[in-house]
């Protein structure tokens, strides 16, 4: 079977994520490819038979050889800014090789829709800065990698900055691919901080808590009490330690004080949006909104914004 008879009976669905790409087949319950939306080039001129081959690399294969690859990510903040190395990611997708290798009935509230610009890889990089800061420097593309593991499984959401801005805050140890070991002060929840508080680095847009608050606000108001008690985490981000006590506390802040506010972290939440992607993929309702190639060849954008809302 080709692998266009393949995608033809089955729709393809991606969550193309400024970080990492998920990738699977409609109608499953998890993605079957997950890897960072980045693509690598050597930085260095190949000299000797068996050294790293190839020009680009994407997928495995470039997180396996990062530390001798430049890495360049397409998306920023959920905008494609190279579309020629997102086709190309798009293609490594598609390609024979990878080939064969949450539900509720509602509506879409588009006027409540609300963009937070402050997201997983802005930690990342104020976390290389605070680390610069306490004597551990981070240069090249492929050691922000590194920082970000360090993010993931060394940070944490404080309930209380200011309290532990005063306290002597116990270090983590990570140790690092080439053996040494740095031990993170502070840093652990400053850099996390910033999701909650963008003017950290000078971004004057509201922190996450507030999106969440005015988005429900600008809903109906019959439907406020609702969405207040059906908030669900979803992202690499709200897999943060302490991330969902720090958002419900924040958010008991700025909701009406009688209402009672539920936060669901479900245990896949990191493919939440790959898999509420799946389930739309798999309803025939949805093959309306299907745009061909034939129509975007003709009507290229327009053609989407015809199709979606």
């Amino acid at each position: 079977m080709e692998s266009y008879d393949i995608i033809a009976n089955q729709p393809v669905v991606i969550d193309n994520g400024s970080g990492v790409v998920k990738a699977g087949f409609a109608g499953d319950q998890i993605p079957k490819y997950c890897f960072p939306n980045y693509v690598g080039r050597p930085k260095h001129v190949r000299v000797m038979a068996g050294a790293l081959e190839g020009d680009l690399f994407i997928g495995p294969k470039a997180e396996e050889h990062r530390g001798l690859l430049s890495v360049r990510y397409p998306m920023e903040h959920g905008i494609v800014k190279d579309w020629n190395d997102m086709e190309r990611i798009w293609q490594y997708v598609y390609s024979k090789e990878q080939l064969q290798t949450f539900s509720e009935e509602g509506f879409a509230i588009p006027h409540s829709i609300m963009r937070v610009d402050i997201a997983g890889r802005d930690v990342s990089r104020y976390l290389r800065l605070l680390l610069r800061k306490e004597g551990y420097d981070f240069h090249t593309s492929a050691e922000f990698e590194v920082v970000r593991t360090i993010k993931e499984r060394a940070c944490y959401l404080s309930l209380n900055p200011q309290k532990d801005e005063t306290l002597e805050t116990e270090k983590a140890q990570y140790t690092l691919p080439d053996g040494s070991t740095l031990d993170i002060g502070p840093a652990r929840f400053r850099a996390p901080e910033l999701l909650f508080r963008p003017d950290l680095i000078g971004d004057e847009s509201e922190g996450i808590h507030e999106v969440l608050a005015f988005a429900i606000q600008k809903s109906d108001m019959d439907l406020r009490r609702t969405l207040f008690s059906n908030i669900v985490l979803s992202g690499g981000s709200t897999l943060l330690k302490g991330f969902g006590d720090r958002l419900l506390s924040e958010v008991k802040k700025l909701a009406p004080k009688d209402v009672k506010i539920k936060i669901s972290a479900p245990q896949e939440r990191l493919y939440s949006t790959w898999i509420g992607g799946s389930i739309l993929a798999s309803l025939d309702t949805f093959k309306k909104m299907w745009v061909s190639k034939k129509e975007y060849e003709e009507d290229r954008a327009r053609a989407i914004h015809r199709k979606t809302f």
